[in-house]
């Protein structure tokens, strides 16, 4: 049984199975250990997975800055910079504030297709 398969054998949603087997194919091809971090955070029990309030990121992120949350980003707070977050979910009013600050919204799938690399990443949770 491979490290990947002991990872992910609890694991019920499919879409998450498939997104941490993704991850730890990233961090092979890429040489990114970025990729493998989030992908063993994922592979945790769920109860373990970040919460992020905007206003966390609004506090710690630098404008511009591309932000992964291995979790939900919760509304809480405001944000008025303009920054890329990805994470594993949004509250409808994280991502309506996120937007509306200038910022996106990513996957985290979408991330790695555009920064295969994870560089200039910064991990939130």
């Amino acid at each position: 049984m491979s490290k990947v398969e002991r990872l992910t054998k609890r694991k019920t949603d499919p879409n998450l199975v498939k997104l941490i087997e993704s991850l730890f194919k990233a961090s092979a091809e890429n040489k990114a250990k970025i990729w493998k971090d989030i992908a063993e955070r994922l592979a945790r029990p769920k109860r373990l997975y970040a919460e992020v309030n905007v206003s966390k990121i609004e506090r710690y992120a630098k404008e511009g800055e591309t932000i992964l949350v291995p979790g939900k980003v919760l509304g809480g707070g405001r944000i008025t910079k303009a920054v890329t977050v990805a994470a594993l979910s949004f509250s409808d009013s994280a991502r309506r504030k996120i937007e509306s600050a200038g910022g996106k919204c990513l996957t985290i799938s979408q991330l790695i297709e555009i920064n295969p690399g994870g560089s200039g990443v910064r991990i939130m949770g």
